[in-house]
This record gives C-alpha cells, sequence and structure tokens, in this order.
C-alpha cells in the first residue's frame, strides 16, 4: 500500500485527481469505477477543471459506479446517479452509454445485482477504483458483517450509516433503508485502488482499517490483502498513525 499524506482536504483532492488524470492519459480506454460522498468531490472538481482547460480527455472512458440507493428515482437530487451527473458526467466528455450505476429502482434485487455484476465482468473488470472510508470501516456500503461479501448485492444499511447520511435529507426518515453496491470481491478485482479519506473524525477508522487485524467487522481492512492501494489521506485523517 502506498500512503500519500497531504496538509489538507484540497490537497487530498488534487493529489487523487493527479492519480486519475494520470490513469485516462496513459490508458484512455480505462474503465473507471467511481465513488459518491462529499470526500470525493473535490477530486471530481478538479478533473472537471483539467477537462476545460484541455488537459484531460475522458471520450474512451467508460465508468461503473460503486453503488446506489435502493428506491430512489434517477431524478431525486439525492440518488448517486443524480451525484454524478451533477459532479461529474455532465462537465466532461464521457459519451452517453458509458457511465453505469446500479439501477436504484429495479425491485428486483436479485435480477439487479446480477446484471450490475454481469455488466462489470463484460467490460473486463476495473482498471482502478476510487473509495471513500465509512466511519465505520464500509467501503460501497459493504457494512460491518460477518464475511466478506462477494459480488454486487442488496444491503441493509446500519443506523450509524443512515444517520452519516441524513444530513443530505430533510429528515432520517427520509434515508432509504437500502442500497445496491459492488461487493468486496468485487472492489478487490479492481486492478488498482485509490482511497481517499479526510478529516480528524475519520483517523480511528484509518488506523483500524490499514493498521489494524483484517476483519469483515472493518470492511476496508481487506483492503490490505490488495497489490496495488493507494491511499491518499490528509493530516487530521492520519493523525493516530505513528
Amino acid at each position: 500500500m502506498k500512503i500519500y499524506k497531504t496538509k489538507n482536504y484540497e490537497e487530498m483532492s488534487r493529489k487523487a485527481a493527479h492519480i486519475i488524470s494520470a490513469q485516462v492519459t496513459l490508458k484512455p480506454d480505462s474503465i473507471l469505477g467511481l465513488a459518491t460522498g462529499s470526500t470525493p468531490i473535490g477530486t471530481y472538481e478538479n478533473l472537471v477543471k483539467w477537462y476545460e482547460d484541455g488537459d484531460l480527455d475522458f471520450s474512451g472512458i467508460t465508468t461503473v459506479n460503486l453503488d446506489e440507493y435502493k428506491g430512489l428515482p434517477r431524478d431525486n437530487d439525492q440518488s448517486y446517479y443524480y451525484f454524478m451527473h451533477h459532479h461529474l458526467f455532465d462537465h466532461v466528455n464521457i459519451p452517453d452509454g458509458r457511465t453505469h450505476l446500479p439501477d436504484g429502482t429495479k425491485e428486483d434485487s436479485d435480477q439487479e445485482c446480477r446484471q450490475y455484476e454481469e455488466l462489470i465482468q463484460s467490460l473486463g473488470g476495473v482498471d482502478l477504483q476510487l473509495l471513500g472510508l465509512g466511519h465505520n470501516g464500509h467501503i460501497g456500503f459493504n457494512e460491518p458483517d460477518d464475511i466478506f461479501p462477494d459480488d454486487t448485492h442488496c444491503v441493509n444499511l446500519q443506523e450509524r450509516t443512515i444517520e452519516a447520511n441524513k444530513r443530505f435529507f430533510a429528515s432520517a426518515d427520509e434515508v432509504p433503508r437500502q442500497a445496491y453496491t459492488m461487493g468486496i470481491g468485487t472492489i478487490m478485482r479492481a486492478k488498482k485502488i485509490l482511497i481517499v479519506v479526510s478529516g480528524a473524525d475519520k483517523a480511528d477508522t484509518v488506523k483500524e482499517a490499514f493498521f489494524g487485524p483484517i476483519t469483515p467487522k472493518v470492511p476496508a481492512s481487506i483492503l490490505q490483502l490488495h497489490p496495488d492501494v493507494t491511499l491518499v489521506a490528509d493530516e487530521a485523517a492520519l493523525s493516530k498513525i505513528d
């Protein structure tokens, strides 16, 4: 695992964006696995700026997203489909039809998860997967569990995740209780993984995930076994690491 320590969120975002832009430049037909949440927003802002400056070309890129809330239509401003279009897809030249997310409106969970997993496999897998880190160590929506789930699946969100996400909704009651997510196995099959973390409130989780035992109780800890992981984190998030 490579670890880059940055001064603050802005520097973390630039460093992560540089890693993604290098992937796009060196392999213009890359399959990028993308993440949502507040942490990657700065990374996407940098990528959009560099595209607008003429420094990046996304015309050969295909994307697959980690997850999506179950039950939210795509025009809901809290859906991850909406998030990705608002922060990235509507501002760069990734071709229509080459951006993929699970469809949260599909009621048949097994069928939607199977189709999404088959889509990822049909693309040849993910070249670079971007991840954030949840307070309870979740990656994607893979919550602490007794096992590491393998493929794309439907998950019941834990109360801590619902509590963390309620700030985006009018009330906690409006936060969906389920989500579709890539499994741990799906994530681990990515050729490269880039994880971004910011803030002192994640410091304990960083220590547990990357310097503690590998356990499904801390889902991100499995990344210690991946052959090509880069962690980009600010000083606050790394403050518990010697």
